[in-house]
């Protein structure tokens, strides 16, 4: 491994370290001063939890980085520090010299390269697409094409490509040309399920149309209507990792106030602020839900994710937040949809 091409100071920003995540699959980057000496650790879940802190893109590594992570010894057997990772619940394991100098990197690839996962993954393809009309007057807004390809195809092979492969989709408005069209996912070597709203039930009244047999794994839900290249395995394992009975994927939204804002005490003038930005996390339609969460859906109630997230909170359950700082849009409208074609092959197939 050239485990060279990792290695970042501490005063690179926390895009530089994206690019490298993205590039390299050891999925980890070494922060190191001058002689490679090892100060940190950088992986996408320390990246995510930085920006849920605030941290920005242009943020420095040293603000977002573990300062302490677990570490192996050069000399040591390798048979050895692969069984500590274990032990440890590592994926990788920088290897240092008595003066914490970088002299290798091991990682769990080789067992991870081919990883699938039996996850199942629930997307929502029944809605009307009214705000699409005329588009959608013949088909259903998960089946318009991008680039040539129908959302839904490209949400599945985007779950495809990072490892997963039973797939459950909810129908409603005209039906028959989603199944038609996918049949059962032998096409992409997978196994594709359908179930029917006889009415609209929103995206947490649906859960109770799944089977009792369906695998007892967190279920990743997704609205059908969603481009992105998220890696879903990252989501996963985020999910596990944060040991919460929900996860919400959000995405950062920036609103500028097109006027200078007066902040003031009575009638006293404190602070003018020129066209502030404010910034907030929206919910980007893409959920991890832990199988019990399933119980006591009749499939016949109607139920809308956010309502349901507000009963867990309010109920004390640990609902974690996923930031999203890759590509995704939420093709609701025309000119979303317009935005999708000409940004589809840049962000998706070359980017």
């Amino acid at each position: 491994m050239n485990w060279k091409s990792v290695l970042l100071s501490p005063d690179d920003p926390v895009a530089e370290a994206i690019k490298v995540l993205d590039r390299d699959d050891s999925r980890i980057v070494l922060v190191v001063e001058e002689d490679n000496k090892l100060v940190g650790t950088i992986t996408d879940g320390d990246i995510r939890r930085g920006l849920l802190k605030g941290c920005s893109l242009d943020a420095l590594l040293s603000d977002v980085m573990n300062p302490d992570p677990k570490v192996g010894s050069v000399g040591d057997d390798r048979k050895v520090t692969e069984r500590r990772m274990v032990n440890l619940s590592v994926r990788q394991m920088p290897i240092v010299d008595a003066d914490r100098v970088v002299r290798g990197l091991e990682t769990l690839q080789q067992l991870n390269e081919r990883k699938t996962f039996k996850n199942p993954v629930f997307i929502m393809a029944g809605g009307f697409g009214t705000r699409l009309l005329p588009l959608t007057n013949d088909v259903p807004k998960p089946m318009l094409k991008i680039g040539g390809k129908p959302i839904l195809e490209r949400i599945l092979e985007g779950f495809i490509k990072s490892g997963f492969s039973e797939f459950y989709i909810s129908t409603h408005y005209k039906a028959e040309i989603v199944k038609n069209y996918f049949g059962t996912g032998e096409r992409w070597g997978v196994d594709i399920h359908y179930v029917f709203e006889d009415v609209p039930l929103g995206t947490g009244g649906a859960l109770g149309l799944l089977p009792d047999s369906i695998t007892k794994l967190p279920i990743i839900m997704m609205n059908g209507d969603i481009l992105t290249n998220i890696d879903y395995r990252k989501l996963i394992e985020f999910h596990d990792d944060l040991k919460g009975i929900a996860t919400v994927c959000v995405k950062e939204y920036d609103i500028q106030v097109p006027y200078g804002v007066v902040e003031g005490e009575k009638h006293q003038v404190k602070k003018i602020v020129e066209k502030p930005v404010r910034r907030f996390f929206v919910n980007a339609g893409i959920y991890v839900l832990n199988p019990i969460l399933l119980d006591g859906k009749d499939g016949s109630s109607y139920l809308d994710m956010p309502s349901f997230l507000e009963e867990l909170i309010e109920q004390g359950k640990k609902v974690s937040m996923f930031p999203i700082h890759e590509y995704w849009l939420d093709i609701g409208q025309m000119d979303e949809f317009e935005r999708a074609q000409k940004e589809v092959h840049l962000v998706l197939e070359d980017g």
